[in-house]
């Protein structure tokens, strides 16, 4: 397989805001050969990276590496000797794109909170740029989970003659107030660390200490989000957690007579490791650039927004993903139906909730695989809605977390 990885100027970029910074740098990777019209575009999610796949030797630690280890590569789902796969890390992120901890050429210290608002209308036309200076004009499919799942809705929105497939994953057209909400706390958490220091915490003249400990609550406010109420009632219930559990956060004096939770100590592992990963301003931006989706920006509809779309989509969800509802991503393949575009729904079965995508390679692999190779025929692609007269009867959605 062969794998490029590297960073590439794309000199100077507006966004969508009206900000213009002088060199927007864009880290990517691509993986096979490109034949001209084989090309697949993967979106990653809200904190992922460029690097999808693996290069062959063994990677350790760090969430964002590999982080599709189990579905792009040779004979895979999205198989790299028929392929040429490429993934950018999208701009205001923290790996290796332009964004907040990047340095500003024309300061030489970090930006910080100087760089502009990102979108993710941003972030297409910013990939769109590096397709341009890499040679393809048109991509056969793209393909992406969470956030990224919108960044493919929005290729089909601005570019529908750029594209042949999408495939948004665990997605919606836009979050729904109450995940606002609680992405909203998150954000506070954040900037209520005194560590944040208004976004100025990269230099030793600024203090040298980043603000762990508000992104470290609020990824685990983001994680309460992954799953419905019945998932992590059967994945952790009310159990306490093993003896060797450690606490990440103190306690308060009475919390030593009642027992630590298997639900706190998940929340508290899974902020422990972001922390050690992720830059807290880029969580900011990006989080912003989520919650501010809206796939009928600029339309009536989100019809309206795809009907120039002409080409195939599958839309894929899960049933204990409280984030991105099943019932969100019905209402997406009801909008791509009523374009007359081709489109399935395909639901999934899973209480690992949001990261589902991540985690089931056995339940997203099959029909990735069928739609990139044979499209709405394939043979584990379904829908669940085959025509207007028959009612959808697909997986019902789980209770809200917070329903009464």
């Amino acid at each position: 397989m062969t794998v490029e990885s590297q960073t590439v100027s794309i000199g100077e970029f507006e966004f969508q805001c009206g900000e213009t910074i002088p060199d927007l740098e864009l880290a990517y990777e691509t993986y096979g050969d490109f034949t001209g019209d084989n090309a697949v575009l993967v979106c990653h999610a809200l904190t992922g990276s460029a690097h999808v796949a693996s290069r062959g030797r063994f990677e350790e630690g760090d969430q964002a590496y590999a982080w599709w280890d189990d579905i792009v590569g040779p004979g895979k789902a999205i198989d790299t000797t028929e392929y040429f796969v490429v993934c950018v890390n999208v701009p205001g992120s923290c790996y290796g794109s332009s964004g907040p901890s990047s340095t500003n050429p024309e300061t030489g210290e970090p930006w910080g909170p100087a760089f502009p608002p990102v979108t993710v209308a941003d972030w297409t036309d910013a990939q769109r740029a590096l397709l341009d200076e890499l040679g393809i004009p048109a991509l056969y499919a793209v393909v992406g989970g969470s956030v990224g799942g919108m960044n493919v809705l929005e290729w089909a929105k601005r570019h529908p003659d750029h594209v042949e497939k999408i495939v948004p994953i665990a997605a919606a057209g836009r979050l729904d107030p109450q995940c606002l909400a609680l992405d909203g706390i998150a954000r506070r958490a954040i900037t209520t660390d005194p560590n944040w220091n208004g976004g100025n915490y990269y230099a030793e003249s600024d203090g040298g200490e980043h603000p762990d400990h508000g992104l470290a609550l609020a990824r685990e406010i983001g994680h309460v989000m992954y799953f419905s109420k019945s998932s992590m009632e059967r994945r952790f219930g009310r159990r306490a957690a093993t003896r060797e559990a450690e606490r990440a956060f103190p306690t308060d004096p009475a919390g030593r007579f009642f027992p630590y939770r298997d639900v706190e100590s998940y929340l508290d592992y899974n902020a422990s490791k972001f922390v050690e990963r992720f830059d807290a301003n880029s969580y900011l931006y990006l989080t912003r650039a989520m919650d501010n989706y809206d796939l009928s920006s600029g339309f009536e509809s989100d019809a309206d927004a795809l009907a120039a779309f002409d080409g195939e989509a599958l839309v894929m969800s899960f049933t204990g993903d409280w984030h991105f509802t099943t019932q969100q991503s019905e209402s997406l393949a009801d909008a791509l139906r009523e374009t007359d575009t081709g489109v399935a729904h395909h639901v999934v079965d899973s209480d690992y909730g949001h990261d589902a995508f991540l985690v089931e390679p056995d339940s997203v692999g099959p029909p990735l695989s069928d739609f990139l190779e044979e499209g709405l025929h394939g043979n584990a692609v379904s829908d669940t809605q085959e025509s207007e007269d028959e009612p959808s009867d697909f997986a019902p959605v789980h209770n809200s977390l917070f329903s009464r």
